[in-house]
């Protein structure tokens, strides 16, 4: 049962690491990068379907080159493009759809890096939440006589030091998100 609490810690906050990384994954840094466009969807004979599994994506300088596998999505890509909350302007040559990340300003690197800072404490919150939730369980099952106060101490400093690696973590990946942004 002990090890039961110390797993499903280490899962959750894992996970939410992850998540973490993954959103920042999505936020602009000034290069040219497909993973912008993972979560536009384009309508493929009425099915919405990612950017991604309809063309053939390709990064040349600070600009994205998209080739779709059927010339007819040219337009359509063009549409979910601009409808998106990118923020730019896609330029369709009748044979690829062409997407240049202008160079950012200083302003618009400072509010990149500060929303990534957000990200990053959204997840540092969910993992103290995590660890918060789990030593409520422990205190519990002590209150109940399953585990020792041993075990209960034991286990507080585990799951700290579970917090304090995944938060870390998190800190990693903010500064390689950051240095990529203010990288020029």
């Amino acid at each position: 049962m002990v090890n039961s609490f110390l797993k499903t810690a280490e899962e959750k906050m894992k996970k939410s690491v992850e998540k973490i990384a993954e959103e920042l994954k999505h936020l602009r840094t000034g290069r040219a990068s497909p993973a912008v466009l993972e979560e536009i969807k384009v309508d493929y004979y009425g099915v919405p379907t990612p950017i991604l599994q309809v063309a053939q994506v390709t990064t040349e300088e600070r600009q994205l080159i998209i080739k779709p596998w059927e010339r007819n999505l040219l337009s359509a890509i063009e549409k979910a493009i601009l409808a998106s909350d990118l923020g730019l302007t896609p330029v369709n040559d009748g044979n690829v759809v062409r997407i240049v990340f202008p160079t950012p300003t200083t302003e618009q690197r400072q509010k990149w890096v500060k929303k990534a800072k957000e990200i990053v404490e959204e997840g540092k919150v969910a993992v103290r939440n995590i660890r918060r939730d789990v030593l409520k369980d422990v205190k519990d099952k002590k209150k109940e006589g399953e585990i020792s106060e041993d075990d209960e101490k034991r286990l507080e400093k585990e799951i700290q030091n579970l917090t304090d690696k995944y938060i870390a973590e998190l800190d990693k990946l903010f500064e390689k998100k950051e240095k990529e942004i203010m990288e020029f």
